[in-house]
Protein backbone atom coordinates (compact mmCIF):
# COMPACT_ATOMS: atom_id res chain seq x y z
CA UNK A 1 0.00 0.00 0.00
CA UNK A 2 0.89 3.38 -0.79
CA UNK A 3 -0.57 5.11 1.89
CA UNK A 4 1.70 7.87 3.44
CA UNK A 5 1.89 8.35 7.33
CA UNK A 6 -0.75 10.92 7.84
CA UNK A 7 1.71 12.69 9.73
CA UNK A 8 3.76 13.36 6.83
CA UNK A 9 1.10 14.51 4.48
CA UNK A 10 -0.34 17.90 4.31
CA UNK A 11 -3.45 19.30 5.60
CA UNK A 12 -4.51 18.95 1.99
CA UNK A 13 -4.09 15.59 1.04
CA UNK A 14 -4.59 13.98 4.41
CA UNK A 15 -8.07 15.61 4.51
CA UNK A 16 -8.46 13.79 1.06
CA UNK A 17 -7.05 10.57 2.85
CA UNK A 18 -9.76 10.66 5.24
CA UNK A 19 -12.36 11.44 2.38
CA UNK A 20 -11.64 8.77 0.71
CA UNK A 21 -11.79 6.44 3.45
CA UNK A 22 -14.84 7.45 4.52
CA UNK A 23 -16.46 7.44 1.05
CA UNK A 24 -15.03 3.86 0.63
CA UNK A 25 -16.12 2.23 3.68
CA UNK A 26 -19.82 3.40 2.27
CA UNK A 27 -19.60 2.61 -1.24
CA UNK A 28 -17.96 -1.06 -0.01
CA UNK A 29 -20.55 -1.26 2.58
CA UNK A 30 -23.33 -0.63 -0.28
CA UNK A 31 -22.18 -2.59 -3.04
CA UNK A 32 -19.15 -4.59 -2.40
CA UNK A 33 -15.63 -4.51 -2.90
CA UNK A 34 -15.42 -4.88 -6.53
CA UNK A 35 -17.99 -0.71 -6.29
CA UNK A 36 -16.47 1.55 -8.96
CA UNK A 37 -13.80 3.67 -7.73
CA UNK A 38 -15.19 5.96 -9.53
CA UNK A 39 -17.82 6.52 -7.52
CA UNK A 40 -15.04 6.19 -4.02
CA UNK A 41 -13.60 8.95 -5.88
CA UNK A 42 -17.11 10.89 -6.79
CA UNK A 43 -18.19 11.06 -3.33
CA UNK A 44 -14.56 11.90 -1.61
CA UNK A 45 -14.66 14.96 -4.37
CA UNK A 46 -11.37 13.74 -5.75
CA UNK A 47 -9.96 12.06 -8.56
CA UNK A 48 -9.66 8.34 -9.11
CA UNK A 49 -5.99 8.80 -9.72
CA UNK A 50 -6.23 10.63 -6.58
CA UNK A 51 -7.41 6.93 -4.93
CA UNK A 52 -4.13 5.09 -6.86
CA UNK A 53 -1.45 8.20 -5.66
CA UNK A 54 -2.77 7.46 -1.87
CA UNK A 55 -3.46 3.79 -1.58
CA UNK A 56 -2.04 1.68 -4.72
CA UNK A 57 -5.49 0.93 -6.00
CA UNK A 58 -8.11 -1.47 -5.14
CA UNK A 59 -5.93 -3.83 -2.90
CA UNK A 60 -4.92 -1.07 -0.86
CA UNK A 61 -7.89 0.88 -0.49
CA UNK A 62 -9.64 -2.81 0.69
CA UNK A 63 -6.83 -3.12 3.03
CA UNK A 64 -7.05 0.12 3.85
CA UNK A 65 -10.52 -0.18 5.25
CA UNK A 66 -11.75 -3.65 5.39
CA UNK A 67 -12.08 -3.60 9.28
CA UNK A 68 -14.56 -1.24 9.00
CA UNK A 69 -16.75 -1.98 6.60
CA UNK A 70 -16.87 -6.27 6.95
CA UNK A 71 -13.79 -7.39 9.20
CA UNK A 72 -14.80 -5.96 13.08
CA UNK A 73 -18.34 -7.54 12.38
CA UNK A 74 -16.97 -11.03 10.86
CA UNK A 75 -14.27 -11.33 13.97
CA UNK A 76 -17.18 -10.24 16.01
CA UNK A 77 -19.83 -13.16 14.71
CA UNK A 78 -16.69 -15.87 15.11
CA UNK A 79 -16.03 -14.63 18.53
CA UNK A 80 -19.91 -14.75 19.87
CA UNK A 81 -20.24 -18.16 18.15
CA UNK A 82 -16.76 -19.29 20.47
CA UNK A 83 -18.58 -18.21 23.56
CA UNK A 84 -22.04 -19.79 23.01
CA UNK A 85 -22.57 -22.88 24.92
CA UNK A 86 -22.63 -26.05 23.17
CA UNK A 87 -21.83 -26.93 19.84
CA UNK A 88 -25.46 -26.68 18.41
CA UNK A 89 -26.54 -23.39 19.40
CA UNK A 90 -22.24 -22.37 18.09
CA UNK A 91 -23.34 -23.92 14.64
CA UNK A 92 -27.15 -22.51 14.43
CA UNK A 93 -25.67 -18.79 15.88
CA UNK A 94 -22.89 -19.05 13.05
CA UNK A 95 -24.82 -19.60 9.94
CA UNK A 96 -27.86 -17.72 11.32
CA UNK A 97 -25.52 -14.50 11.48
CA UNK A 98 -22.76 -15.18 8.62
CA UNK A 99 -26.21 -15.55 6.69
CA UNK A 100 -26.96 -12.04 7.92
CA UNK A 101 -24.43 -10.24 7.57
CA UNK A 102 -23.93 -12.01 3.67
CA UNK A 103 -27.64 -10.34 2.85
CA UNK A 104 -26.88 -6.76 4.55
CA UNK A 105 -23.53 -6.39 3.52
CA UNK A 106 -22.38 -7.43 -0.05
CA UNK A 107 -18.23 -7.08 1.04
CA UNK A 108 -19.07 -10.17 3.18
CA UNK A 109 -19.34 -12.35 -0.01
CA UNK A 110 -16.46 -10.54 -1.62
CA UNK A 111 -14.75 -11.62 1.19
CA UNK A 112 -15.67 -15.10 1.11
CA UNK A 113 -15.35 -15.78 -2.57
CA UNK A 114 -11.86 -14.18 -2.30
CA UNK A 115 -12.31 -11.76 -5.33
CA UNK A 116 -9.28 -9.69 -4.78
CA UNK A 117 -6.75 -12.04 -3.76
CA UNK A 118 -4.14 -9.54 -4.10
CA UNK A 119 -5.59 -7.96 -0.57
CA UNK A 120 -3.98 -9.48 2.08
CA UNK A 121 -6.03 -8.50 4.77
CA UNK A 122 -8.96 -9.71 2.94
CA UNK A 123 -7.60 -13.44 2.05
CA UNK A 124 -6.30 -13.09 5.94
CA UNK A 125 -9.98 -12.52 6.84
CA UNK A 126 -11.35 -15.26 4.71
CA UNK A 127 -8.63 -17.85 6.09
CA UNK A 128 -9.45 -16.93 9.95
CA UNK A 129 -13.59 -18.02 8.86
CA UNK A 130 -11.98 -20.64 7.01
CA UNK A 131 -10.43 -22.34 10.11
CA UNK A 132 -13.29 -21.43 12.18
CA UNK A 133 -15.25 -23.66 9.99
CA UNK A 134 -12.87 -26.31 10.16
CA UNK A 135 -13.12 -26.12 13.96
CA UNK A 136 -16.97 -25.99 14.13
CA UNK A 137 -17.34 -28.79 11.69
CA UNK A 138 -15.00 -31.25 13.72
CA UNK A 139 -16.57 -30.22 16.90
CA UNK A 140 -20.17 -30.95 15.51
CA UNK A 141 -19.46 -34.22 14.03
CA UNK A 142 -17.75 -35.21 17.30
CA UNK A 143 -20.93 -34.60 19.23
CA UNK A 144 -23.46 -35.87 16.53
CA UNK A 145 -24.48 -32.40 15.86
CA UNK A 146 -23.86 -32.95 12.52
CA UNK A 147 -23.91 -36.06 9.91
CA UNK A 148 -20.63 -37.80 10.38
CA UNK A 149 -20.66 -37.45 6.17
CA UNK A 150 -20.81 -34.24 6.76
CA UNK A 151 -17.30 -32.52 6.12
CA UNK A 152 -15.69 -29.32 6.64
CA UNK A 153 -15.77 -28.96 2.48
CA UNK A 154 -19.50 -29.05 2.51
CA UNK A 155 -19.60 -26.07 5.18
CA UNK A 156 -17.60 -24.13 3.01
CA UNK A 157 -19.29 -24.67 0.22
CA UNK A 158 -22.42 -23.77 1.85
CA UNK A 159 -21.25 -20.25 2.67
CA UNK A 160 -20.02 -19.80 -0.82
CA UNK A 161 -22.77 -21.18 -2.92
CA UNK A 162 -24.90 -18.22 -0.79
CA UNK A 163 -22.31 -15.71 -1.02
CA UNK A 164 -22.43 -16.59 -5.29
CA UNK A 165 -25.57 -16.28 -5.27
CA UNK A 166 -25.99 -13.10 -3.64
CA UNK A 167 -23.39 -11.35 -5.60
CA UNK A 168 -24.44 -12.42 -8.87
CA UNK A 169 -28.82 -13.05 -8.86
CA UNK A 170 -29.55 -10.27 -6.02
CA UNK A 171 -31.14 -10.62 -2.92
CA UNK A 172 -34.73 -12.13 -1.96
CA UNK A 173 -36.64 -10.54 -0.19
CA UNK A 174 -35.84 -10.72 3.20
CA UNK A 175 -38.53 -13.52 4.57
CA UNK A 176 -37.71 -15.63 1.56
CA UNK A 177 -34.15 -15.48 2.42
CA UNK A 178 -34.63 -16.37 6.65
CA UNK A 179 -36.76 -19.02 5.50
CA UNK A 180 -34.06 -20.57 3.42
CA UNK A 181 -31.71 -20.06 6.29
CA UNK A 182 -33.95 -22.31 8.48
CA UNK A 183 -34.66 -24.64 5.69
CA UNK A 184 -29.91 -24.58 5.56
CA UNK A 185 -30.09 -25.19 9.28
CA UNK A 186 -32.81 -27.66 9.74
CA UNK A 187 -31.22 -29.73 6.48
CA UNK A 188 -27.94 -30.12 8.50
CA UNK A 189 -28.04 -30.07 12.20
CA UNK A 190 -29.36 -33.06 14.17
Amino acid sequence: MIEQDSTELRTDARRNVDRIREAAVEVFREEGFSASLDEVASRAGVSRATIFNRFGGRAGLIDAVIDAVVASELRGIIDDARSASGVKVRIRGYISAIRDIQYRIPAVNDVLLQEFPESGELMALCHRGSRFHDELVAEGCAEGVLSSSFAAKDFHELVLDNAAVLKHRGRPSRPDYDRRTEFVLNGILR
